[in-house]
C-alpha cells in the first residue's frame, strides 16, 4: 500500500468537496485516508479564546469526526486517520507530502472572473508539496471518465505526471486524453478556453503527432487496459488544454521544480483558476 490521500481540512466550508473527492480517490487506488486539520495561526499574535469558547483542539476533533464520518459513510472499507496540529497549515500539508501519494485541498469556487479562488495557504501549498497536489472546487461533480494531461516536454520530464494521470484513470477506468499543444507563434491572448488549430498535416504537426506518440508508447504498454487518446493541437499551451478538458473528470499538470516555491508557472495558474474540473498539479524535474 502506498503513501495516504492527504485532504487539508479548513473552516471555510470548501473541505466537504475536497474529503468526498479524497475518500473516492483512496478506495479506487486502495490507499488510506488521511485527513489533518492545523489550527495554528499565521501570525504568533492571534488572540487566546475566551475560557467559555471551546478551545481550538475541541473545534479541530470536531471538525475531524465530521470529517471522518462522511468519508467512510460513502467508502466504509477505506483506513481513514485524524490529526489535529498546532503548525501553520501549509507548513503541516508540505511536510506531510513528503510520504503522501497525494494532497487533497477544496476552492473556494470560481469568484467574479470565473476562476478559482485560491487562498494563501493553498498557493504555498501547490508550490512546496513533494507529491501531487489536487485541488477540488465546492461544485465539482465530475464522473472521472476521461483524464486530461499536458504533455509539455514529450520527454523525461512529463514522466510523473504521464504517472499520475495514468495511475489515475487505470483506477476509475477512465480514458487519458494526452494533450499536447505547439505553435511558437501564437498571438497573445486571453489564457481561458480559445478554439484551437485541429492538426493539418504539415511537417511540423506530424512531428508533435510522433513526438507524443513516441512518448506515450511505453505508457500504453505499461497501462494496456487504458484507452489514449494523442490530442495535437496547435495554439498556446493554456487555452489548449482549457479546451480539451472541458468535459473531463480531471485535469493533470505539471510543475517544474526549479521554480520559487511561489512561482508556479502561466500554465498552471491557468488550470487552477479556469479549469471547470479538479486540477492535480504534479512536481517534475
Amino acid at each position: 500500500m502506498g503513501g495516504p490521500v492527504v485532504v487539508g481540512l479548513d473552516d471555510t466550508g470548501n473541505s466537504v468537496p475536497a474529503v468526498l473527492w479524497g475518500a473516492e480517490e483512496a478506495a479506487a487506488r486502495g490507499l488510506p485516508l488521511h485527513l489533518l486539520y492545523s489550527w495554528g495561526a499565521p501570525s504568533a499574535h492571534r488572540a487566546p479564546a475566551a475560557p467559555e469558547a471551546a478551545g481550538p483542539e475541541r473545534h479541530a476533533a470536531e471538525m475531524l469526526r465530521t470529517a471522518a464520518d462522511l468519508a467512510q459513510t460513502g467508502h466504509p472499507g477505506v483506513p481513514v486517520t485524524t490529526e489535529q496540529v498546532g503548525e501553520r497549515p501549509a507548513d503541516a500539508l508540505a511536510e506531510r507530502s513528503a510520504q503522501a501519494s497525494m494532497v487533497v485541498l477544496g476552492s473556494r469556487g470560481h469568484g467574479a472572473i470565473a476562476g478559482f479562488l485560491l487562498g494563501s495557504v493553498s498557493l504555498q501549498v501547490l508550490g512546496r508539496a513533494e507529491c501531487p497536489v489536487v485541488t477540488v472546487r465546492e461544485d465539482a461533480a465530475f464522473p472521472r471518465r476521461e483524464i486530461v494531461v499536458g504533455v509539455q516536454y514529450a520527454g523525461p520530464e512529463d514522466e510523473a505526471l504521464l504517472e499520475f494521470a495514468f495511475t489515475a484513470a487505470d483506477a476509475h477506468h477512465a480514458r487519458v486524453r494526452a494533450v499536447r499543444a505547439w505553435d511558437s507563434a501564437a498571438p497573445v491572448g486571453p489564457v481561458r478556453a480559445a478554439p484551437a488549430r485541429p492538426p493539418d498535416g504539415t511537417g511540423a504537426d506530424v512531428a508533435e503527432q510522433q513526438a507524443l506518440a513516441e512518448t506515450l508508447g511505453p505508457w500504453r504498454a505499461k497501462f494496456p487496459a487504458v484507452e489514449v487518446i494523442p490530442h495535437v493541437r496547435s495554439g498556446r499551451a493554456a487555452p489548449v488544454l482549457l479546451a480539451a478538458c472541458s468535459h473531463a473528470g480531471l485535469l493533470v499538470v505539471g510543475r517544474r521544480l526549479q521554480r520559487s516555491p511561489m512561482l508556479l508557472g502561466p500554465v498552471v495558474h491557468a488550470a487552477l483558476h479556469h479549469a471547470n474540473c479538479p486540477v492535480s498539479v504534479v512536481p517534475q524535474q
